[in-house]
Formats: structure tokens, sequence, C-alpha cells
């Protein structure tokens, strides 16, 4: 897969460890943009997509934003920086190789508006081969060395917790039987669920993936917005309300 070819950008799809997939498109369509909206840090940010699809509404909101997105990975930064380059918002965009933690240090007064992340989600016991798709897939290892382990939900919360705006919020999608340890650590970490979207492949099958965006405690009344979101028709086509929700994206 050389090039994908959305309906704004394209994105090169080559280098990263990871690549252009369903999880990040959903979660690029599904996460809420904002009015105020000015600055946005993608997390593991791959080949830029989210970032991308990020910046595509952002254009509308105001002229003064920027969207960040940084990896660990030297390939997948460098991909996404060349997407981001040849991006109509290439002014806007900015992708940085470094690691979530070194990148707190680095800028430890940096806020923002909103965090999004489609986050590595295996553990350890189901390592592949390859080591970098391990670091892009797999949850990190609290005992490795500060700076080198695999991304996980609870830094980004974490980091979250310091780096967002009193109003901001975090977004990211992961599998459903991890929604009850991420809301327990989110809570720790000072947020509250604002929207759960869950998602199944089909009608009949339970849902495997969600997308849950947090706002900190106090910022909202307490209730939550659920929805369900079902990808495929019996024919094995998008169904009405997934093509809605990519149409502004998709070719």
């Amino acid at each position: 897969m050389g090039v994908f070819h959305f309906k704004r950008f394209d994105v090169r799809n080559e280098r990263s460890a990871m690549k252009v997939n369903t999880d990040g498109v959903l979660l690029g369509a599904a996460t809420d943009v904002l009015a105020g909206d000015r600055r946005v840090l993608d997390v593991g940010t791959g080949t830029g997509t989210v970032a991308l699809m990020i910046a595509q509404r952002m254009e509308d909101l105001t002229s003064d934003w920027c969207v960040q997105g940084i990896d660990i990975d030297v390939p997948s930064s460098e991909e996404a920086a060349d997407n981001f380059s040849r991006s109509p918002w290439s002014l806007h965009l900015k992708s940085v190789n470094m690691s979530l933690s070194a990148f707190r240090k680095a800028d430890p007064d940096a806020r923002y508006d909103l965090i999004v992340s489609n986050p590595p989600y295996y553990d350890n016991s189901l390592q592949a081969p390859d080591a970098r798709r391990n670091t892009a897939r797999h949850t990190g290892d609290p005992e490795s060395p500060s700076g080198t382990e695999p991304l996980s939900y609870r830094e980004i919360l974490e980091y979250a917790s310091s780096a967002l705006d009193e109003r901001g919020r975090v977004s990211m999608i992961l599998p459903s039987d991890q929604e009850k340890p991420l809301i327990r650590h989110a809570r720790m970490c000072g947020f509250v669920p604002w929207k759960v979207l869950r998602i199944r492949s089909v009608e009949r099958k339970p849902a495997s993936r969600l997308i849950a965006q947090f706002v900190r405690r106090g910022q909202t009344d307490g209730s939550v917005r659920e929805e369900s979101l079902t990808l495929l028709d019996e024919k094995g086509k998008r169904t009405s309300q997934h093509a809605s929700l990519v149409t502004d994206y998709y070719l």
C-alpha cells in the first residue's frame, strides 16, 4: 500500500510502523473538534492520518491553530512529516520524533485543547517478530527505561492531566475489553467520560472497539453520551451510519 488517497489529502503509507487503518480513521472522524480549539496533540501519530483528519476540520474554525504529531519511531515521524508537508495545511502541522515521556520533559509547559491517540493495545504476551511493529502495537512495560517503552493509555492520561487546558479533551480508541480499566484510570487522573462510541463490525456481533472522549471533572453535568456504530451491513457494505461518519474523508 503505497499511497492512500483521501478527499482532501494523500497519505504515503510505506515507512510507518503502523499503516493507515480503520481504527485511526474512525478516531479521526469521530473525535469532536470544537470552536475554541487551537492546539492539538496526536500521540503516536504514525503516518499522520488522524492529525490530518483533525486539521481538515480545524481550517474552518480559525486561522491560528496547530496540530502536532509525535512518534517514537523515526521512519513513522519522518513519513508523517512528509505527509504533512504535502497537505493543504502544511503550515499548521508538525511532526516530532520523540517518546511522550521525552516530549513532556522537553516542553513541560505545553498546553493543548485536544489530545488524541490510537495507542497500542496488545500486552507483552502477544509480541510479533517485527520490533518496530511491536512498539506501535503493544502497551508499555512499567519497568522499561523511560523514553524507550511503548506507549500506553495510562501514560497518555497522566500526561493529559497536566498538559490539557482546563476545558480540553482527550480522545482515544481502544478494544472494548479495556473500557473499565481505561475509565477507572481516567478518573484517577481527574477525568470523566464525556462521550463513548462503541463500535462493532456487524450487527450480530458485540462491540470490539470504543472511542472514549474525556473531559476534566467538573466540566460536565456527569451525564455520558453513549452511542453505537455498526461498520458493515449484511452484504459487507458500509452501513449508512459508517458512511456518514467518514463521508468528508473517503473518496
